[in-house]
């Protein structure tokens, strides 16, 4: 019986994975696989690359975290509560992608484990509190940090980075030999070579820091308990995502995935480094984060630098004097569009906060990535607490 339930557990963490390599493909690799970068096989190719990576170097400190050091005793992750733990997390998960809304993975771990935790009378609280800490800190430096790069360098870097894609491929093989040589298409400029190099880098950057903190979310429990090594875990895992990656990701991919990938590309490339560094950093000091939370916190902080920009412009239509505005994004999202200078905006053409970014998706988002992990805390602590088959 616990040979069968360990087959379980190891499905379910492989459809944890599944599921992350799906969701996460999308946001890394959306912008690259919109400007037609790269193809969805090279995205998917390069996201297992680079997911494994992560998992294998710094991902080691996060699944240490889950697996040993957030439970004083790890005698309570016996199978048959890593099976239930992983169900709560895929189930929890599944409610917040019915509602259409990416929930947490780190979070939604966390809580499952925690309320095995809390029902065992095994909890580390100051481990758990170093945790959640950093769940409030680090989406309030994201948006800070996106702030002030929206409200004094975000009109700057856009007419830097801002990619004009030029008429016919981007990148033609020479077949001529035996091996084929890739050359750049007829149009290509070196500017669109290095917009795409910058593109395709924060998407490898991206996947790289899901690795870091993701692969924890599947096999954490299966580790602390001593049933997976870790090594194998990390290599089971990193499979699953490329699974995920290679099969439901092409949707994601499709639709560029969530929020963040239907940005303009520059506010695509701040909003993902921003997240990325954030989270790779915490994973290095073994902190499970949420990529999610971090980056919507980053969207609306750089929504909101654009939007309260201000400066002061002459009313000349009603021939006041000087006073100061809100000045918006000063600009078209439209890529390589000339971006007027502070002051020559028309004030009818401003736009308001709230055109760039809506506030009631902005709560419905911040709702449900809270709730999603609650769910599974609770549901995990009542389940303990009540089912007598766990004896807690």
């Amino acid at each position: 019986m616990s040979e069968l339930l360990l087959w379980v557990g190891l499905a379910v963490a492989c459809f944890v994975g599944y599921n992350i390599g799906g969701s996460t493909t999308g946001p890394a690799f959306g912008p690259a696989v919109g400007a037609g970068a790269i193809s969805k096989a090279v995205a998917a190719g390069l996201m297992s690359i680079f997911f494994f990576v992560g998992a294998w170097t710094i991902g080691r400190r996060v699944v240490d975290t889950l697996g040993t050091e957030l439970v004083t005793d790890t005698a309570i992750f016996s199978i048959e509560a890593n099976v239930t733990v992983l169900f709560f997390i895929g189930g929890a998960l599944f409610i917040g992608n019915t509602a259409g809304v990416p929930a947490s993975t780190s979070m939604t771990a966390v809580g499952a484990i925690a309320g095995l935790g809390v029902a065992a009378g095994e909890l580390n609280w100051i481990v758990m509190g170093q945790i959640v800490t950093w769940w409030i800190v680090a989406p309030i430096i994201a948006f800070w940090v996106s702030g002030v790069i929206g409200r004094y360098f975000y009109a700057r870097l856009n007419r830097r980075i801002a990619l004009v894609q030029s008429e016919g491929k981007l990148i033609e093989f020479d077949r001529s030999g035996v091996v084929p040589r890739p050359a750049s298409g007829p149009n290509t400029t070196r500017r669109e070579l290095a917009g795409v190099a910058v593109i395709g880098t924060i998407g490898c950057l991206m996947a790289f820091s899901s690795g870091t903190s993701n692969i924890a979310n599947a096999i954490a429990p299966l580790v602390g308990s001593g049933d997976l090594d870790i090594n194998v875990g990390i290599i089971m895992g990193s499979v699953a995502v490329s699974v995920g990656a290679f099969t439901i990701g092409r949707r994601t991919l499709e639709t560029l995935g969530n929020d963040l990938t239907s940005l303009p590309l520059t506010a695509a490339i701040i909003v993902a480094t921003v997240s990325a560094t954030i989270v790779i950093i915490l994973s290095a000091i073994g902190i499970p984060a949420s990529f999610v939370i971090i980056a919507t916190m980053s969207i609306i902080g750089l929504g909101w630098g654009r939007a309260t920009r201000t400066t002061t412009v002459a009313d000349r239509v009603r021939g006041e004097k000087s006073v100061p505005v809100s000045v918006g994004s000063l600009a078209s999202d439209e890529e390589g569009e000339e971006l007027p200078a502070i002051g020559e905006e028309e004030p009818e053409e401003i736009p308001a906060a709230n055109e760039l970014f809506n506030p009631s998706t902005t709560a419905r988002v911040v709702v449900m990535q809270n709730v999603v992990p609650l769910i599974a805390t609770v549901g995990a602590y009542l389940t303990f607490t009540f089912v007598p088959i766990f004896g807690f």
